[in-house]
């Protein structure tokens, strides 16, 4: 199980990772975001027909999460069974704060997704939702007026760098070598990519509110 969750979060992280690049597209202008936003919707033709890339996406990245859920279900749920009778005290040694938040920040983090669908992807909770626009979207989503918003986005992002760190940690010790010098290496790669990743997703709304990209 814990195989099955590392290989399911591959295509999970390289997607976030994506997904943070094609952001920062916003600090280029608005037509420049809006380009790419279109562009997106055609990858694949004239073999596949419009969108058909993002549905492909989509459910392929929905099976993943999917499976990546349920393998976190079944190995958390054969902890409780392994020991019954909770420990008279939980000592907390060797668990970092990330470690002991992934099931709660996971739960954050799918609730998060769930709105940011609805806001960005169905316009159904955004308050300009024009399909032909997605810089003025985005733009209107973390206006200042909206604060809730963006403090809502900030906290969900940084449970993702939480997740992430400890996920790729706990990755590389799932698929790599149990070494001294392997676990520093994991530890350092997660640290990098869960603060790049953090920083990348914040810069955006951070930007607007200042009115830097407007």
């Amino acid at each position: 199980m814990k195989i099955v969750m590392a290989v399911t979060a591959i295509p999970l992280v390289l997607f976030l990772f994506a997904h943070m690049a094609g952001n920062l597209k916003i600090f280029f202008g608005a037509p420049a975001f809006d380009s790419y936003a279109h562009w997106l919707r055609t990858i694949g033709t004239p073999v596949l027909p419009d969108r058909w890339y993002l549905w492909i996406q989509r459910v392929l990245l929905t099976g993943a999460a999917v499976t990546h859920i349920a393998a976190a279900t079944i190995l958390a749920r054969r902890a409780r069974r392994a020991r019954p009778v909770r420990y008279a005290h939980r000592a907390v040694v060797q668990a970092s704060y990330a470690a002991r938040t992934m099931r709660w920040g996971g739960v954050l983090i799918l609730l998060f997704v769930i709105y940011h669908v609805l806001d960005l992807t169905t316009g159904t909770l955004n308050p300009v939702a024009d399909p032909a626009h997605p810089a003025a979207n985005l733009i209107a989503d973390f206006a200042p007026s909206r604060w809730y918003v963006t403090l809502a986005y900030t906290a969900a992002v940084v449970a993702v760098g939480f997740h992430l760190w400890h996920g790729i940690f706990s990755a590389g010790r799932t698929l790599g070598r149990h070494t001294v010098a392997a676990e520093r290496r994991a530890r350092a790669a997660a640290t990098v990519l869960s603060a790049v990743l953090v920083g990348g997703y914040l810069a955006v709304p951070a930007a607007i509110l200042m009115g830097v990209v407007k």
